[in-house]
């Protein structure tokens, strides 16, 4: 018996209640498709007919969650509060999507009864998974800052807690020693898979009761994480002590290791100066051992860091069985052969060898949404498909299931065309590359090029985006450097202002210190530009409704977590993982966020189709690396004779030498080798030089990825890519180093804007290719070639050109040369700057083109009727009248 929300008394009766020592924990709705209704029904049935205010549905007193089940799907709460009662899918996934795939004989939502809820399961997850999640939020209110409170009962999703169980499953089946991968999209709350995985390992046991890991050593930079984590065990534990987050030094993380800590959260960069944090530990009296004799440990990697999984994690491979290595090198030592070298350099030349592969005493698990080839190599523990990945939760699936937006549902290209001329009276050669990349830039900082951007951003973001999740909506522009942020926020701003536009307020992000060449003496800061705001205070102040647009240039663009986000507008190229990382920062979903928007002005949808796809369902793996190309790399090298065995060997002798050993000329040793090996390189042609460039990289790559997965354990390959990698440090930059300048030759003549594509990206058509691994030989040499200025701009204009005719040129000389003979034009060029000059000129624009419009009817038409072409017609006059008038006063 309860209360109907008008007062009045009713009866509630539920279909299924569990309940554990007699207090109901679990309740469901049951529902028949056959009998013409579904778990969709029982949802209503629970935002309609269920009060929450009755004991036993009251938030954290009775029922803990409930369910609306069909034979098909499975969905789940646990607050019920009337309409805005919010279920979550609870499904398996069907076909790399949403759904539940069929069963032979069975329902296909079997899985609820025969795993989920079956007893010991559900003691399982009670005891285990399920916690109250806290969150504390300072906000500003109109009375001054006030803290909020939320609570949340956490469930498990079904995927969460399916790759936990797994994961726990195969450890205690076979111990350390294994590398695994879970492929999770954005969405997926690995956040609180992290922390209940992390739990359940620190206290596994094998079937001798004997522990499977020592400690777990959690890799992440997320400090939302780190809370989480701890916050989320205490509430299992019960106990301090448990999980420590390393948030001062290496000399925390070298104690908490020597101590045993359960949980350790720490960041990888940390492991590579543990030998220097235990030396200061030692001089301060408070030496510390960390003892991995017999140990085994847990490494939990969050995504931040897979990149980072080639010199730098050795360190913590090697750190964490440096027992192990160290008798490993005791053994091996005896069957050395090589008498040019002291036990000391061979040992730790070994040692070098051994860190690198996989450790029998260390299980990887590693959490992301976008692998690369290399990260499913090395995490190769093989999942329910026979290969790796060991878990999949993919971006279809969250997507289909409403966890995470469609980022492509809204995609619109746009296409710059325009037309270059030639200033200086020679034809100078120039390096084709070189030379394309500065003109690239030259339009890119171009004012017309960036006046154009902007006007379609801030009239974009004002008629489709500022009225979207209740005035609330924000946008961000990524741009391609430091320097394009800076012009952009200049432009942005100063748009803003002369258009008279309120409720729209930008903030830039970018480091350092930016100097404009096209302006001397001028230099700009982040916190300049933002008028004063700290760089830490930036995604606070943008999370509030001062400011809608962010203007990035290499930052924000992953990790940067803000529901609000609702349209981003690129101006910058993009491709693989970044592409997916940066444009997935929209697809967090938020209360009325229904769509996004994505105005992408250098990169074609084709593109983006192609980066996106890999991760979409599954990652598919090309050809591997062949184990035979390492030793053909090798003969290559040496073929050429720029250096030798005998350089190796030297500078192996120096550099692995004792640190105790170390002597104050070692440097100066080691550096007189390479130059030797460098002056020899300067004697060959640039073409040859290039491609033996090409192969010492080739070898650095694919031994530091081969060694990490076949225990070679050859300290003639060890020195020689010690050797290898120390070189490419010292040889001097391809060609002269320099960077090629565009001064005064080259003009923009015509610009042309057009919106090239519009509509959604559709990433369930198509094949995926196939991920790319370190398969190139490095025999490849792109030679710069001299081309002639003009014919380098004509090439240019053909692919990025216009429909612009000769004729159309003919008729904008005209106006500009009408206009500089007109007396009140060019008196306004002389007394004003340019922004009121040009001001001026768009009022006396008009008389200018009726003046000229006998035989150019069609081009008059344009101009009247297209305001782009208006514009940028307008922009290069004006800047070429007050140019000329300027410089012939």
């Amino acid at each position: 018996m309860g209360k109907r929300p008008d007062g009045r008394n009713r009866h509630c009766v539920i279909d299924v209640t569990l309940a554990v020592n007699s207090i109901p924990v679990v309740t469901a709705e049951l529902k028949n498709p056959l009998t013409g209704q579904r778990a969709a029904d029982a949802v209503r049935q629970y935002q309609d007919d269920r009060d929450g205010r009755d004991l036993l549905f009251a938030f954290k007193k009775r029922a803990l969650v409930h369910f609306a089940v069909d034979p098909d799907e499975v969905w789940m709460t646990t607050h019920l509060r009337g309409k805005e009662t919010h279920f979550l899918p609870f499904n398996r996934g069907n076909n790399h999507g949403a759904g539940n795939p069929p069963v032979e004989g069975n329902w296909k939502t079997h899985y609820l009864w025969d795993e989920v809820l079956q007893v010991d399961s559900l003691l399982e997850i009670l005891q285990r998974f399920m916690h109250l999640e806290k969150e504390k939020k300072q906000v500003r209110t109109d009375k001054g800052i006030r803290t909020r409170h939320r609570e949340r009962m956490i469930f498990p999703r079904y995927h969460q807690l399916d790759v936990v169980r797994r994961l726990v499953k195969h450890a205690e089946a076979h111990g350390a020693g294994r590398n695994y991968l879970i492929q999770h999209s954005a969405g997926s709350g690995k956040s609180n898979s992290t922390a209940w995985l992390a739990h359940r390992l620190a206290s596994l046991h094998d079937r001798h009761d004997e522990k499977v890991f020592h400690s777990v050593i959690v890799v992440t930079d997320r400090r939302v994480l780190d809370q989480q984590l701890q916050e989320t065990i205490y509430q299992f534990e019960h106990k301090t002590g448990v999980v420590e987050k390393i948030h001062q030094n290496t000399q925390q993380l070298a104690q908490a290791l020597s101590q045993g800590t359960p949980i350790v959260i720490t960041t990888i960069q940390k492991f590579s100066f543990i030998s220097q944090a235990l030396a200061t530990l030692a001089k301060k009296g408070s030496a510390v051992k960390i003892d991995t004799e017999g140990k085994r440990f847990a490494v939990i990697v969050d995504e931040a860091h897979l990149s980072q999984s080639g010199e730098t994690a050795t360190a913590i491979r090697g750190l964490l069985n440096q027992d192990g290595i160290e008798s490993a090198i005791a053994f091996q030592l005896s069957e050395e052969e090589d008498q040019d070298l002291s036990d000391d350099v061979k040992a730790a030349i070994l040692r070098d060898a051994l860190k690198r592969t996989r450790q029998p005493n260390l299980s990887f698990f590693a959490f992301t949404a976008t692998p690369k080839f290399k990260t499913k190599a090395l995490f190769d523990e093989p999942g329910p498909a026979g290969a790796s990945p060991f878990h999949a939760y993919t971006m279809r699936q969250a997507i289909e299931e409403g966890f995470i937006m469609d980022v492509l549902q809204n995609y619109t290209t746009y296409k710059r065309f325009f037309g270059l001329i030639k200033q200086v009276e020679d034809d100078p050669d120039v390096p084709r590359r070189k030379a394309a990349k500065a003109i690239t830039l030259y339009l890119e900082l171009h004012p017309v090029n960036i006046e154009q951007v902007i006007s379609v951003i801030i009239e974009h973001f004002r008629l489709h985006v500022m009225h979207e999740l209740g005035g609330r909506a924000k946008a961000m522009v990524v741009t391609g450097s430091r320097l394009t942020a800076v012009k952009y926020k200049l432009a942005f701003d100063r748009y803003i202002k002369e258009k008279g536009y309120s409720g729209i307020r930008s903030l830039v992000a970018f480091s350092g210190t930016v100097e404009d060449p096209d302006a001397t003496g001028s230099s700009w800061t982040e916190v300049g530009m933002n008028d004063g705001l700290a760089e830490s205070e930036l995604p606070e102040a943008f999370e509030r409704e001062d400011y809608q647009v962010l203007l990035v240039a290499e930052k924000y663009q992953t990790g940067f977590d803000q529901p609000l986000l609702q349209t981003m507008y690129v101006v910058k190229r993009l491709a693989g993982i970044q592409a997916v990382q940066t444009l997935s920062r929209l697809n967090r979903i938020a209360p009325g966020k229904s769509r996004t928007f994505v105005l992408d002005f250098a990169n074609e949808q084709d593109d983006i189709y192609t980066a996106f796809k890999p991760y979409y369902e599954t990652t598919s793996m090309g050809e591997n690396a062949d184990p035979q190309r390492l030793s053909e790399l090798q003969h290559h090298l040496l073929e050429r004779a720029i250096f030798t065995q005998i350089d190796v060997i030297k500078f192996a002798k120096v550099w692995y030498r004792s640190k105790r050993h170390h002597s104050a000329t070692d440097n100066k040793t080691m550096n007189a080798i390479l130059d030797v090996v460098v002056q020899r390189f300067q004697s060959h042609e640039e073409e040859e030089r290039e491609t033996f460039r090409g192969q010492l990289k080739a070898y650095r790559n694919l031994y530091a990825f081969l060694s990490q997965i076949i225990p070679y354990q050859d300290s003639e390959l060890e020195k020689f890519y010690t050797f290898v990698r120390k070189l490419l440090r010292k040889l001097p930059l391809p060609g002269d180093g320099q960077t090629f300048v565009l001064d005064d030759e080259v003009a923009l003549r015509f610009f042309r804007f057009q919106q090239m594509s519009e509509g959604s990206i559709r990433l369930a058509e198509g094949e995926v290719t196939p991920l790319k691994g370190p398969t190139d030989m490095g025999t490849a040499c792109a030679k710069e070639e001299e081309v002639t200025l003009s014919s380098l701009l004509d090439r240019l204009n053909e692919r990025f050109g216009t429909d612009f005719s000769k004729v159309d040129q003919l008729f904008f000389d005209q106006i500009q040369v009408s206009a500089e003979n007109d007396a009140y034009v060019a008196e306004a060029a002389r007394v004003n700057n340019f922004a009121d000059f040009a001001a001026f000129l768009n009022r006396k624009l008009d008389d200018l083109f009726i003046a000229r419009m006998e035989g150019n009817e069609d081009l008059l038409k344009r101009v009247m009727e297209d305001d782009d072409f208006r514009c940028a017609a307008h922009e290069h006059l004006a800047q070429e009248i007050f140019r000329r008038v300027r410089g012939g006063a």
